[in-house]
């Protein structure tokens, strides 16, 4: 289990995060300057908190309290850098033995070559850095950190370096290697949701400093706590309530039944423009139905983002693109499910 209870100023900035993990991949997710990769520092005894508390299991790390302050190089805490930082005057094979100094070198041998294997860099021992492609330096690095046996695995956006069109493939790759040779707490900093929603198990949310949400990554899109939430995970939909009745919410003049039983609870309602939804039929759906205009419409690969409006409101609506003539024909309705609709704090 890792459990992170800090706090650091930095002067403009103020550190302030809490939060707790059996296991599994966690992506920590939100703007840049947000406080991610501080908090990755922080674990790694890069950054010492001025206040708080860092353990991983019984094993503590910092406690302000107890005076416990272990240095880095004995945390035992596997840290890949954005940047993968490989030392360019050593080859593959000397840069991922490198955290195995002290052992027989026959014995740090055998673990570079099974290690290189895993990672399917087999044969490129003796390369150097620049000799590689993106792909393969983040291997390395991914394999000097794994060789070392650590117990929790820091990944700072590992695929933010590389082209979109190996992004995926590697993605896979990476998450591959990590679920056959890993079963420790891995945090996987990114500013992608999409990112994260694919290699992650979990989402914890980060927003000026502080994480404002943590949970299982189905549960926090589908429920951000607040607006800010709501922003990170790319929720386009959002409207501030004007009033309240049982069910219902009015926002901009339109009356939306959602699904939680105490409307009053939130500030503002959203949903994704990816549960937004058209209708043909008005009897379809007897509620959250309107007429609409289309502002405009930008295509994508396999899916469009059609822009309406209804009245003074503004919808994002995502749809497959063979569909899109069909909608915009003008016999359809927008709808938006009340299942779908959420509620937000501040």
């Amino acid at each position: 289990m890792l459990d992170v209870n800090i706090n650091k100023d930095l002067g403009d900035f103020h550190l302030n995060v809490e939060f707790q993990v059996e296991s599994g991949i966690i992506g920590i997710l939100g703007p840049s300057g947000c406080g991610k990769s501080l908090t990755l520092q922080a674990i790694a005894g890069l950054l010492t908190p001025d206040t708080g508390r860092i353990a991983i299991g019984e094993r503590t790390l910092f406690d302000t309290e107890q005076k416990v302050n272990i240095p880095t190089r004995q945390r035992n805490v596997g840290y890949v850098f954005q940047n993968y930082a490989l030392f360019p005057h050593l080859t593959v094979a000397e840069n991922i033995g490198y955290g195995l100094k002290g052992l027989p070198k026959q014995e740090v041998q055998k673990q570079v070559d099974d290690i290189l294997e895993t990672v399917q860099l087999k044969g490129l021992a003796k390369r150097y850095p620049n000799e590689l492609s993106g792909g393969q330096q983040q291997r390395v690095a991914l394999a000097r950190t794994l060789v070392t046996k650590p117990d929790i695995l820091l990944l700072d956006e590992p695929f933010s370096a590389l082209d979109q069109h190996v992004k995926k493939m590697l993605e896979l790759e990476l998450l591959e290697i990590i679920k056959h040779n890993f079963s420790g707490v891995v945090l996987f900093v990114t500013h992608n949701i999409e990112e994260a929603y694919r290699l992650c198990d979990y989402i914890c949310l980060y927003d000026c400093g502080r994480n404002i949400q943590f949970g299982k990554k189905v549960d926090v899109l589908r429920q951000p706590v607040n607006k800010a939430a709501a922003r990170i995970v790319g929720c386009e939909n959002i409207y501030e309530i004007d009033s309240y009745e049982g069910h219902f919410v009015t926002v901009g003049g339109l009356q939306l039944k959602t699904a939680n039983t105490d409307a009053q609870e939130g500030k503002y309602v959203g949903i994704h423009s990816y549960d937004v939804t058209f209708v043909t039929d008005e009897n379809d759906c007897t509620t959250n139905t309107f007429r609409f205009d289309v502002r405009n419409i930008v295509e994508g690969i396999d899916h469009s983002t059609i822009t309406v409006t209804v009245g003074d409101l503004i919808f994002k609506v995502d749809v497959r693109k063979d569909n899109v003539k069909q909608i915009t024909a003008g016999d359809t309705l927008l709808y938006l499910p009340p299942e779908k609709i959420f509620l937000l704090g501040v």
